[in-house]
């Protein structure tokens, strides 16, 4: 898809463009360096960027690479990412105790990986193969993926596998599917520069996605309008012709709301709809029962908002919707995601140059980890693991008798229950951090506590790396090479910079040796991440997430390639739906109608305000990574609980925050850009600062997703904030002190939102 000229930079050609180079071609600037071309491992988007690699072959800096994802651009997070390959902090020897109450003591990768095979075999022997499960995650590289959904399979045999993107994305996966019979965003972000209306709901954009931010601004440089729906004014939603500050928990009726509007002011696409689309009757008679001044007052919004954001978004030549976690973070996430897909379809806003729909993935392989086996009830290539043709294709590819291959599990929260229940007592965990980012954290260290056997695999030593058993010290992103898919669904690859310190290992060789000491090391035979890729290919040949003709290849030719991408000659999908045809065999889309329910913990009395929670632009996800980078601690050095000026609280004042789960101090950040009715948290941190230990642990039905954003709460005066503990270190290791100075601040960050009334004092 050629792109406007006129907004783009020069030596960008097409969406898969690799970018423009500098007249003078990159070059170092020490003698002996190596530039390195990679991606960032943080979020989404992808940002490319060069590693900066010394004479001695370490990783010592980073530049801006003028890929056509960020065009030079980098978010603090970027900058710092390079920090943490030569970190002090790194894991160098696999750790190992044989019950909680011990320290860890270093040993051999031999003991740790016979231990570890002795305990599955004891517990499966003794409780059956599905006693022991795997959790994988979504940061990690689209054929480590791979193979935590086939080693959880073939090598344990476990029905129990599934990853934390289950507390990302999965909102929005069950959304799309249900709707499109495929699961990703419909446009390329330069798909942004072409709109007229560019709604964002749910999404910080500037602080959870910075680069992308460049997009929805040369969007409004060219006059599109932005309309942001969140109940708090984040950046961008300072600068947006139209905020929409919602109550938390109810954007179904919010949206719901919108479309009646333009159904009755007659603003849809009936042609559209006619020609490409079944379910709009019950869509129709669904939102018909939500007027605006009925959802006014459940959104506790002005009705005129509403009114005008219909009118905005219908009448816009080319019209985009983007959300993301505030969305989908619900017990209704599915629902929600659900009615902004009708939203745009109905007004016929869906495959057309800077008109359709998009959902903003939080990890950096969000949507390459879901694509390819280690979610609960998928297999590769995005097959149904209920679906008889799909199970027979993949054990025909793996070598397994059909009747083997595993039913389907459970989500990851429910695992935890599991655990808590005895019917899941092993577990190996790859690349997570549930004490820090699954909610009800008691409940959760309860499960983690009843394990009789835990191994964990990470660079650093987790908050529950801590709790195992046997940790595994494993390769950082510049240690390996490998692929993902950012938020557009363009899969690109990352290089190798450095060689891993001595004592670590890749995730592939740890899984291919567990599964060689578990009896199915010929199904295992993998020595690199090419190795990997290119079962992977096959695997997902023939399927909606056909990645047969994508190639290490082409991939450092073009820059990416969206899936699906069939054959070797095939450009990639960029844009989905220009045809007009869904994925679904009948080629339609399957509208669905939504009926907006409240939250599952209600308001009293007692609880009378919404908490929410979310990311803050320094740090990313549990804070496993950031919470050790000198830099991003001192930016961001502790949570803090932002409250609207009526509560009367300064700034800085401990305020405990009680639900319903548990309670905590932080520092009050006074703002004007939140509801009076509701309070914020940021959620990076462990206990006893856990936003988590407030939040409820209750599931969308469908997704699965926990509800992270919202539940009942109430705020009340304290005598001092809770203290942020130091991340934990291996034996023998101080944590790093350049890291740990800001951490003790009792302040919270002066207002990062624009219009707040605080100040340090």
């Amino acid at each position: 898809m050629p792109i406007d000229p006129t907004i783009a930079p020069p030596g960008t050609r097409t969406s898969t463009d690799a970018g423009g180079i500098p007249a003078d071609r990159w070059h170092a600037d020490q003698a002996g360096e190596t530039l390195v071309p990679t991606h960032c491992c943080f979020c989404g988007v992808q940002c490319g960027m060069y590693l900066r690699v010394n004479r001695a072959g370490k990783v010592f800096g980073v530049e801006p690479r003028n890929h056509d994802i960020n065009r030079m651009r980098l978010c603090p997070k970027g900058i710092n990412a390079y920090q943490q390959v030569n970190h002090p902090d790194r894991l160098t020897s696999p750790l190992i105790r044989q019950n909680r109450d011990e320290p860890f003591r270093e040993c051999t990768w031999e003991e740790a990986l016979d231990v570890t095979a002795e305990e599955i075999r004891r517990i499966q022997r003794t409780y059956g193969h599905d006693a022991f499960g795997m959790l994988g995650g979504a940061s990690l590289y689209t054929e480590k993926t791979y193979l935590v959904g086939k080693f959880a399979r073939v090598a344990l045999r476990t029905k129990h596998v599934d990853y934390n993107g289950r507390l990302c994305m999965v909102s929005a996966a069950g959304a799309n599917q249900l709707a499109f019979g495929i699961d990703r965003a419909g446009n390329p972000f330069s798909d942004i520069l072409l709109s007229d209306c560019v709604l964002i709901a749910g999404s910080n954009v500037g602080e959870c996605f910075p680069v992308m931010t460049q997009y929805v601004w040369g969007a409004r440089d060219r006059g599109a309008k932005l309309i942001v729906v969140d109940p708090r004014e984040t950046p961008v939603a300072r600068t947006a012709d139209l905020h929409v500050p919602l109550k938390p928990g109810t954007d179904a009726a919010f949206f719901n709301a919108v479309l009646h509007a333009i159904v009755r002011d007659g603003l849809t696409d009936e042609k559209y709809l006619a020609e490409h689309t079944t379910g709009w009757r019950e869509v129709k008679a669904a939102v018909e029962h939500c007027p605006p001044s009925r959802a006014a007052d459940i959104c506790g919004v002005d009705i005129a908002r509403i009114e005008q954001v219909a009118h905005w978004f219908a009448r816009a030549e080319r019209a985009m919707a983007w959300h993301a976690r505030g969305v989908e973070h619900h017990s209704q996430g599915v629902e929600n995601c659900l009615s902004i897909i009708n939203l745009c379809v109905a007004t016929g806003n869906l495959g057309r140059p800077g008109a359709g729909y998009g959902t903003l993935t939080g990890q950096g392989n969000g949507q390459g980890g879901r694509e390819h086996g280690q979610k609960s009830d998928l297999l590769p290539g995005g097959r149904s693991i209920t679906n008889p043709e799909h199970r027979h294709e993949i054990s025909y590819l793996w070598g397994i008798p059909e009747d083997e291959l595993p039913v389907a599990g459970t989500s990851m929260m429910e695992m935890v229950h599991q655990m808590r229940h005895g019917e899941i007592r092993g577990l190996i965990g790859v690349c997570n951090n549930p004490f820090v980012s699954l909610p009800h954290h008691h409940v959760v260290k309860q499960g983690y506590d009843a394990l009789e056997f835990h191994v964990q695999l990470d660079f650093f030593l987790s908050e529950t790396c801590a709790n195992a058993h046997v940790v595994l010290p494993v390769t950082v992103w510049a240690e390996d090479e490998g692929v993902m898919a950012n938020a557009e669904a363009r899969v690109i690859k990352h290089n190798k910079a450095q060689e891993p310190p001595p004592g670590v290992r890749t995730d592939t060789w740890i899984l291919c040796e567990l599964a060689r000491r578990l009896d199915a090391g010929d199904k295992f035979r993998f020595t690199h991440s090419r190795d990997v890729f290119e079962e992977l290919r096959i695997a997902s040949a023939g399927t909606v997430n056909d990645y047969y003709g994508i190639t290490y290849e082409r991939l450092e030719e073009t820059g990416g390639i969206a899936w699906p991408c069939p054959t070797l000659e095939h450009p990639g999908t960029p844009r989905l739906f220009e045809d007009g045809r869904s994925y679904h065999p009948d080629g339609k889309i399957h509208l669905q109608a939504v009926t907006w329910q409240p939250p599952v913990d209600p308001y009293d009395e007692e609880f009378p305000l919404s908490l929410t929670t979310g990311r803050t632009v320094a740090h990313y996800l549990s804070g496993n990574q950031t919470r050790r980078l000198g830099a991003l601690v001192e930016q961001t050095p502790r949570p803090w609980v932002e409250v609207h000026p009526s509560h009367g609280f300064r700034n800085g004042q401990p305020v405990r925050v009680v639900t319903r789960r548990g309670s905590a101090v932080y520092p009050a950040l006074v703002v004007e850009s939140i509801r009076p009715d509701t309070v914020f948290v940021p959620y990076h941190w462990p206990a006893p600062t856990a936003a988590n230990i407030l939040t409820i642990d209750a599931l969308d039905p469908r997704s699965k997703i926990p509800a992270y954003k919202v539940c009942a709460a109430r705020i009340e005066a304290a005598t001092a904030v809770d203290e942020v503990p130091a991340p934990p270190t291996a034996p023998g290791h101080e944590a790093y002190p350049a890291a740990q100075v800001s951490r003790t601040d009792p302040l919270p960050p002066t207002a990062p939102q624009g219009r707040g009334t605080a100040e340090r004092d």
